[in-house]
């Protein structure tokens, strides 16, 4: 190998700014997330996607604020989803990350044998790589994708409405969604790991070598969120434990509580909302509609 070559895997093998764009959820009943998720939070679906068939799944995608979270259910048998709901029932499926340059990261990571790609998809600016979970902390299969920016999208990774090839080919078809429920912003999540991992750090600096998502001791520190982990129990599966919900505005916090209550997934107090197989925790921001994190 050329010395060109190894500096250029040299450097790609560092941290750089990363997103955390969209998280995938897994359930039993569709119309009933659905139904949860849009009401409860006050958000919408903005479009599902027939690609996915491919995979024996169906989908919708909610937006945050400009990320998202996907619902997927199977409908055929013998599908990755379905086994994971057999094995541990409703939750976390996927993180999916945005970087500067996924295709860059990929052959770092092929290069030093850190991860297996399991599908990946180029057309136009996008690349989207999904991994294989097997030894990645917190049990959930990544994706690492990237928008090469244009002139009609300068900074992909860093302006929070930017496009977002999940969402669908028509930015004009799912923008308006976003816009619509810019006072949430996804904020976090924390991943449990397998019976036996107890060290937090450690799995934050595995995810930090293999994708390059920087890391801040034990969190890592998204663009846009935190991403955490919890020591693994007997008995419990590792995978997605919470997600925490930005929400702008005081009467918007109490709106969502509310109707949790009424819907009966109000939890310990207005300590978190149970949806989805997944504890949802909601923190009051203080971001106006026309600006966010990033």
């Amino acid at each position: 190998m050329s010395q060109a070559k190894n500096v250029g895997l040299k450097s790609a093998g560092g941290t750089a700014p990363t997103r955390l764009r969209q998280i995938a959820l897994v359930v039993r009943d569709f119309s009933k997330a659905r139904q949860q998720l849009t009401h409860v939070l006050g958000t919408e679906v903005m479009f599902e996607d027939p690609a996915v068939a491919q995979w024996g799944i169906k989908n919708f995608l909610v937006p945050l604020g400009g990320d998202v979270i996907e619902v997927v259910t199977p409908v055929q048998e013998n599908t990755t989803s379905g086994r994971l709901l057999d094995k541990r029932g409703e939750g976390g499926y996927m993180i999916i990350m945005q970087t500067e340059d996924a295709r860059k990261r990929r052959e770092y990571i092929e290069s030093k044998g850190l991860s297996k790609v399991i599908f990946s998809v180029e057309h136009g600016d996008v690349a989207c790589i999904q991994y294989h979970p097997k030894g990645i902390p917190g049990g959930m299969m990544p994706e690492l994708d990237s928008h090469t920016p244009t002139p009609e999208n300068p900074t992909p990774l860093t302006t929070r409405f930017s496009p977002w090839h999940a969402c669908g080919s028509d930015r004009k078809v799912y923008y308006p969604g976003m816009k619509r429920s810019a006072h949430l912003s996804l904020e976090g999540c924390v991943l449990r790991l397998a019976p036996g991992q107890t060290s937090h750090e450690d799995a934050a600096r595995r995810w930090e070598e293999i994708f390059g998502v920087a890391r801040s001791r034990d969190l890592l520190a998204f663009t846009n969120a935190r991403m955490g982990f919890c020591r693994g129990e007997e008995g419990l599966p590792e995978g997605l434990v919470s997600i925490t919900v930005g929400v702008n505005g005081k009467e918007k916090f109490e709106g969502i509580w509310k109707r949790a209550e009424e819907m009966g997934v109000a939890r310990g107090g207005r300590g978190w909302i149970e949806m989805c197989g997944v504890r949802w925790y909601l923190m009051l921001t203080g971001y106006g509609d026309d600006k966010g994190k990033l």
